[in-house]
Order: structure tokens, then sequence, then C-alpha cells
């Protein structure tokens, strides 16, 4: 599938600073793409370029391969919610979804009935006589949504949307966007440095830092197969360790406190390269004695964090922190304070190049 939208050598600068630079983006018609990053890190910067709330210092951005280039933001036919929403606080849900379709032109009685559709499609039927503050949080978003979404646009853009809203809402608003981005088929660039919503919403993830896209992938590549380092921290829980390459054809790399870890062959390093090793902490085995066919090593437990479900044991071997994601039930076998051992495959070492 051919790109929709296309971001080629992106950047922008404030004086000397750079709060982007060169950013390259395909996204496919339909696609619904995340940008995800720390603060301060470009990724708002360049949704704002794209819906032309900004202007890039060079680069160029194109929609069905026409250019974007000197449109103002109402004449790029773009959708956007805001995490505050923005709602005219004087008039009606469907007043507040008819409100692009009536500076667009169309007949009010035609225009009205259209906003009470897309009400019903984000679940308010019936709510359309209320006004926003007899709305609910989660209520008021579905209605910004609505509005972004009544007149068709060529893109959505969803700039930090479910960050006022309280965990459960939060949780049930990204099932919802995700059914009607499906629904709808509409092309939808979502901005948060959340990384459990990018992971269980997008088609793929863009991860930005200091102005750079780090990696662009789907989130099981993110998550098992991060490119950098720093993606690898940012992307779930993450043993990092600082190793050397002492046998490249067997497998093997060094760590001061680990010893030798064997890891998947990979050609990425060649002896004596130093490199990142990736262990997640739900791949390694918490037990009281060595297992064997797993690379076993002590570790002195230094605090546990229990979930219910699930328990995050944090300790350490030598100078070397660790961290492993055990089930609730099996946590009893050990204490702070006291040593256990812990122990991974070969298959569960992913190695990052320097």
């Amino acid at each position: 599938m051919s790109s929709y939208l296309q971001l080629s050598g992106i950047s922008k600068t404030y004086g000397q600073f750079t709060a982007l630079e060169a950013v390259d983006l395909d996204i496919k018609k339909g696609e619904f793409v995340t940008f995800l990053g720390p603060s301060g890190s470009g990724k708002t910067t360049t949704l704002m370029i794209i819906a032309g709330f900004e202007t890039a210092t060079s680069g160029s951005v194109d929609v069905a391969g026409k250019s974007l280039f000197g449109l103002a933001p109402h004449e790029r036919n773009i959708g956007i919610v805001f995490q505050n929403y923005g709602l005219f606080p004087h008039k009606t849900a469907a007043q507040n979804v008819y409100f692009p379709l009536q500076m667009r032109g169309w007949d009010k009685a035609k225009g009205l009935k259209r906003a009470e559709e897309m009400l019903d499609l984000v679940g308010l039927k019936g709510f359309g006589h209320r006004h926003p503050k007899e709305l609910s949080g989660g209520q008021q978003q579905r209605v910004a949504l609505a509005r972004a979404l009544v007149f068709e646009p060529s893109l959505l853009l969803l700039d930090e949307p479910l960050g006022a809203l309280d965990k459960n809402l939060r949780e049930q608003m990204q099932i919802e966007i995700k059914r009607i981005q499906r629904a709808l088929g509409v092309t939808t660039i979502f901005v948060t440095h959340d990384q459990t919503e990018a992971m269980s919403m997008s088609d793929r993830i863009v991860v930005f830092e200091q102005g750079r896209v780090q990696q662009v992938a789907t989130p099981l590549e993110l998550y098992h197969k991060p490119e950098t380092k720093f993606v690898a921290g940012f992307i779930g829980e993450s043993n990092l360790v600082d190793a050397t390459i002492t046998d490249a054809a067997a497998g093997e790399a060094g760590n001061a406190a680990l010893g030798t870890v064997e890891y998947a062959q990979t050609d990425k390093a060649a002896n004596g390269a130093a490199v990142t090793l990736m262990i997640r902490p739900e791949h390694i085995k918490l037990s009281r004695n060595p297992i064997d066919g797993r690379k076993n090593v002590r570790m002195k437990v230094e605090t546990i964090v229990n979930y219910g479900d699930n328990a995050l044991v944090i300790g350490k071997v030598g100078d070397q922190a660790m961290r492993v994601r055990v089930l609730g039930a099996d946590v009893v076998i050990i204490r702070e304070g006291e040593e256990c051992c812990i122990s991974w495959t070969r298959d569960s070492v992913y190695v990052i190049a320097a």
C-alpha cells in the first residue's frame, strides 16, 4: 500500500534550539499511528506542523500526493482533538458537533441531523441537547471526537486526548477510539507519552527522542526488537546490561557482574564490540536453586513491589541492577533482604548495537 501521509525532511528550529531534525515518515491510508516519546521529544511539534499550527523550518508535508505547504489549518481538511476538548460551553453537544459543518455552509437541519448521527456513532445517542457542563469528562471527549470527524476529514489528529481522564475511563476510551477509527477507516495520528496507550491502540508507533525519530515499528516489534538503548528502556520494563562481545560465532558476551551471557546469534556485533543486552523482566525465572539449561546467577533482593496478580522483584547481582517479573503467588518464596537465584535462556537475550 502506498504512502498517504508523507513527511520529508521535517525540521523545526527556534533560534539556536532544534526541536525537530530531519523527520521522515510515511503513513498509509487508514493506519492508526502513535507518536510516542517523553515531554519535549518533538512529537507534538510534528503534529502541529501537520495540522498547520506550526510552520516547519524545512521539509514538506504531503497528503494523498498533494502538498499542504501554504495552507491554513482550516484549509487542510484535518480533524483534531486536544486534551482540553475545546467545546463551546454555550452550545449543546449537537450544536458543537454541527459547528464545523456550519462553517462549511451546510444547511442547518441537514447539519444537525448529521451531528446526531455522529453522536450516535460515539455512543452519545440522546445526548445532543445537553451542554458541556452537563456531560462527564469522557462524554465531553466523545463530543470533541464527533466534532473532529463529522466533516469526514482526510486525517484525524489526537493530541494527548486521554490525559485528563481517570485510569478506568482512559482504558475504556482507548477501546472506543480504536473502534470508531476502524469503523470509519480514517487515517489517525495519536500523540501520547503513555507507552501503554501506544501499545494497546496502534498499528505502528513512532518513537521520538530529542527531536529525532528513534524507531518506527509495530508495537510487538518495538517491544521485542528495539533498535536503540533508548527505545528498549522507554518501551516496557527492561534489564539493560552493558557488555562486550567475547565470541560472536558462539553468541557470547561478557559482563563484570553476570559473567558470560549467551545470546541468540546475531550479526549486529563482532568480537570486542561494546553492546547492550536486553532481558525483559518477565523472561527471567526466580527460584531458590539453579535451574538446569539456563544462565543462573545469585541476586540480592532489595525491593518487592506487589501488584496482586504479579510482583516486581528488584535486586542486584554485584553492581548490576536487575528486575524480575513474577506471578503474585510465586513471590512468597523470597523476601526483601534475602538472596535468590535468577535464570534465563539465551533466546531471552536481545543484543542492541552500541
